[in-house]
């Protein structure tokens, strides 16, 4: 059986899910397939505390697809950014500077989320559009692209026949392959684990990046938890290193966790399971094809640093809804889909060598070369217009290379 519909996405991670939210609010025709069901609920096996901050330019997407106001009360705002650098000999503080929101705006730089509970949001979305048919259980498995429309055939039998196929299948993308879209990859040897902590001392809405050799060691706020302040943590390091205390005595990790924060917030105790997973840097080679268009991991991978991975992700999402409400009869077309590689490659491109600049000084294990790190921190820091510019860039309300 074969059936049609204006946009057949692939993945049901949340971009794949925004993706959905977004095209079916703006009252095209979709269906999103996943094999994986997703998890919506922090009690459900396979869930875990990693979380995503929403920066400003996400915001605007996530309310034209009609899920910010039910998100919002779960978020914690990020009033500010501050970088410390431990690069020193004995591993403490010996820079700490912070980037504030008000410097550039009067809104915060964004939200910190939790992402299951970003899935459950925009899941329930999903059940509430009439123009969304979400299919978790089911994956998409072969392309067969054509001037007029794609067909993409489904684990389960069906064919679709569709005028878009957005491929959000993350960074082993069969639909990338299926287009025959290359990929250009990194590998730092690095793993990161992502967690929740609790602490004494209140976060007050400060995101703290710690800068060590191996890699940051990031706190993020979140919502209280059992009446205790409460953060994510990602903590990137050499893979070995990691490996080892992703199943490390509890004590042991929530003292080596405490020392490595530099104490900002008192003693950590662990709140949640631990996750880990590889570090890498990827770009594909286009972000478009014959009827295909990539977005989020399928297109791009960075270290988790800055909150750049999902925000690009959205700005990927955001730019071809804008492409498709222009002109809805070209939907799919040559013209929109090269308009849109256009629009996002350069600007994805010059986001992932800078983040890979970033954690490659992260890695850094030089004195010289720790000594440059914290040096560069307090030079952005103190030169006004230059601090002012970097924080617009990182929030994705410049371009880069944007004129001021």
């Amino acid at each position: 059986m074969t059936e049609t519909c204006d946009i057949l996405i692939s993945g049901g991670g949340i971009a794949g899910l925004a993706a959905a939210a977004a095209f079916g609010s703006a009252g095209f025709s979709v269906i999103c397939v996943d094999p994986a069901p997703p998890i919506t609920d922090c009690d459900t096996d396979g869930a875990n505390m990693r979380t995503t901050a929403m920066l400003r330019p996400a915001r605007d997407l996530l309310q034209a697809a009609g899920v910010w106001e039910a998100l919002a009360p779960h978020g914690a705002a990020l009033e500010v950014m501050q970088i410390v650098d431990a690069g020193g000999s004995d591993g403490t503080a010996r820079t700490a500077k912070a980037f504030r929101a008000s410097d550039v705006s009067d809104l915060p730089f964004g939200w910190n989320f939790q992402n299951w509970r970003l899935r459950q949001v925009l899941v329930a979305r999903l059940e509430a559009l009439e123009t969304v048919d979400f299919r978790p259980g089911v994956g998409a498995e072969t392309l067969l692209p054509r001037t007029a429309a794609a067909r993409v055939g489904l684990s389960d039998g069906t064919r679709i026949r569709t005028r878009l196929v957005i491929a959000a299948d993350g960074r082993t993308s069969p639909m990338r392959a299926a287009a025959g879209i290359g990929v250009q990859t990194r590998r730092y040897g690095q793993k990161a684990l992502a967690f929740a902590v609790t602490h004494p001392t209140p976060h007050d809405n400060v995101s703290t990046e710690v800068h060590q050799t191996g890699g940051p060691f990031t706190l993020v706020p979140l919502p209280d938890h059992q009446d205790q302040p409460c953060s994510a943590v990602v903590w990137m390091d050499d893979g070995p290193k990691s490996l080892a205390r992703h199943t490390a005595d509890i004590a042991a990790f929530e003292n080596e966790m405490t020392a490595r924060s530099c104490g900002v917030l008192g003693p950590l105790t662990l709140a949640s399971p631990r996750s880990i997973w590889p570090i890498i840097s990827q770009r594909a080679e286009r972000f478009a094809g014959e009827r295909i268009a990539l977005v989020a991991e399928a297109a791009h991978v960075v270290p988790p640093i800055g909150a750049q991975g999902l925000n690009m992700s959205l700005a990927d999402i955001a730019t071809l809804l804008e492409l498709a409400q222009a002109q809805p009869d070209a939907l799919g077309s040559a013209e929109m889909l090269e308009a849109y590689h256009k629009a996002r490659f350069a600007d994805v491109s010059l986001r992932v060598a800078g983040s890979d600049l970033l954690n490659r000084t992260s890695q850094a294990s030089a004195p010289w070369m720790r000594d440059a790190r914290a040096f560069g921190v307090r030079a952005l820091h103190e030169v006004a217009p230059v601090r002012r510019t970097l924080m617009q860039l990182g929030l994705g309300t410049r371009k880069v290379g944007q004129a001021r």
